[in-house]
């Protein structure tokens, strides 16, 4: 085992959120010396991971982009290779890339109250162990496994002589070219895959077990044209921004209040895109409000342009078996394939599995309380990033990392060096994430906890936490700021 050297921060994960943090970093702490540890070999994280048939976000990219460097496409719904690319010329311009050490997976992270430092030990492709000491960890590896996706017991998988396939590692020599394809799945990945695989294969079936919410919009932002003619170019990305924040916070508050209207009004828009006496409420009439499970959204109606095409169709049924040919329904149908797509989802896992020590106490997870959504109880200088469920990952991802300034500065200003949160004085606990999909509810065990208010309560909403992360007090009854040396009193123990 080597030992490496000392920075002021260490961000884990050089994804969308990594990169940010870095960038917010440079811009607003140029004194303080930071690395990041990035397990892959590549800048990007989930846009780097991902490469199956048109991946593309599902969040409009005005949003989706930083704050601090504009989208400048007119594409508001990006592909997958698009936003690579701009998260990597990012981390370039502003200085990042050279601070990035691929290939470094962090397994432990140990904080020692006498030092106020975290030892960090990652462990590289080689099996080599590499130790950096920190005075601040920043994760932003977000909450699935890398490694392998959700795949759920396939009856009589064995069986099927095709090819099946997970998007979370699609195959780089797979033409599915005139094949028969059966997607099963119903979430953004598999609405996605469906009408992007129609264009070659012979047919595509998206098989779900259950309905979900799907919204068409425009794939271009039909206001960005307009704006650049009327505006100086450097004010028409904060208009768009916050255009489409308001858009979406409104979406989602209405969700919550009205969801009958809501339901009505996306039932509405999605029968006018199908054809006549298509059957709605089996295919697209979800069990659940909308927004209790995440809104899918397909780019210019393109699913609903599939289906009506009759490349593609929308089977709602559950799996009795597979056979030689393709899948048996619990109907006693069968759908014949060449190829199945496994869109089931992804797996959970908090901090890229690193495992924390807090003066030799191990630390349990799901024993903690989120901080403003960042922070976690018992645990000193120590900030993790949870995107918001409802909107855009980077909005709050880009507060998150701001937060984190403010906090160094803080420290520096005041001459203590350790920050730690406290635990909600009341006892009732939330969920971290309020959703209730499949793979939200898999894994929600081993996730930290939130409080049912502040500071413990992340709302999802982001002008009310832009007020209370960028421009709120630092000190309340949620943390603790000390000088080293002092013992944390009471760490969070497995």
């Amino acid at each position: 085992m080597a030992t490496t050297d000392h920075v002021d921060v260490l961000i884990v994960g050089a994804g969308l959120s990594g990169v940010g943090a870095a960038c917010q970093l440079s811009r607003h702490c140029p004194e303080k010396t930071y690395a990041v540890f990035e397990a892959r070999g590549a800048i990007g994280g989930t846009w780097d991971l991902f490469r199956y048939p048109g991946i593309r976000s599902d969040s409009d990219m005005f949003t989706l982009g930083y704050s601090f460097r504009p989208w400048s496409d007119s594409t508001s719904l990006a592909d997958g290779p698009s936003i690579r690319e701009y998260v990597r010329d990012t981390a370039r311009e502003h200085g990042v890339t050279e601070r990035i050490r691929f290939h470094h997976r962090v397994v432990r992270a140990d904080w020692d109250s006498r030092t106020a430092r975290w030892t960090v030990c990652a462990r590289r492709d080689t099996g080599e162990e590499v130790v950096v000491t920190c005075s601040f960890l920043h994760t932003c590896a977000g909450y699935y496994r890398y490694d392998r996706g959700y795949t759920p017991q396939l009856p009589g998988a064995g069986r099927f002589a095709g090819r099946i396939v997970h998007p979370q590692h699609w195959p780089a020599d797979l033409d599915h070219t005139g094949q028969r394809v059966v997607v099963i799945g119903s979430g953004a990945t598999a609405v996605t895959l469906v009408p992007a695989m129609a264009e070659r294969a012979a047919h595509v079936t998206m098989l779900q077990r259950s309905p979900t919410y799907i919204l068409a919009l425009p794939s271009r932002d039909v206001a960005a044209a307009a704006l650049h003619r009327v505006l100086p170019r450097r004010m028409v990305y904060p208009v768009l921004r916050w255009k489409n924040i308001l858009l979406l916070t409104a979406n989602y508050q209405l969700s919550r209040r009205a969801p009958n209207l809501v339901r009505r009004l996306l039932r509405r828009a999605t029968r006018g895109r199908l054809p006549a006496g298509y059957d709605l409420d089996r295919h697209f009439s979800p069990r659940y409000d909308p927004w209790d499970q995440r809104l899918c959204v397909v780019p210019d109606g393109d699913l609903f342009h599939a289906i009506a095409q009759g490349r593609a169709s929308v089977v709602t049924d559950t799996i009795d078996t597979f056979t030689e040919n393709g899948i048996r329904l619990a109907s006693g149908e069968e759908l014949a394939a060449d190829l199945v797509v496994t869109a089931t989802g992804l797996e959970l896992l908090a901090l890229g599995d690193a495992r924390l020590t807090v003066d030799g106490a191990p630390v349990d997870l799901a024993s903690t309380v989120a901080y403003k959504g960042m922070m976690l109880s018992g645990v000193p200088n120590f900030a993790m990033t949870i995107g918001y469920a409802h909107a855009s990952w980077t909005l709050r991802a880009d507060l998150v990392a701001t937060y984190v300034c403010r906090l160094l500065a803080h420290l520096d200003r005041t001459g203590q060096q350790v920050v730690t949160p406290l635990p909600p004085p009341d006892g009732e606990r939330l969920p971290i994430l309020n959703l209730t999909a499949g793979y939200v509810l898999r894994g929600l065990a081993a996730l930290p906890r939130q409080g049912v208010r502040a500071p413990w309560r992340m709302p999802q909403n982001y002008p009310r936490d832009l007020l209370w992360m960028r421009y709120g007090r630092l000190t309340d009854e949620g943390v603790r700021f000390s000088r080293a040396g002092t013992p944390e009193r009471s760490p969070t123990r497995a």
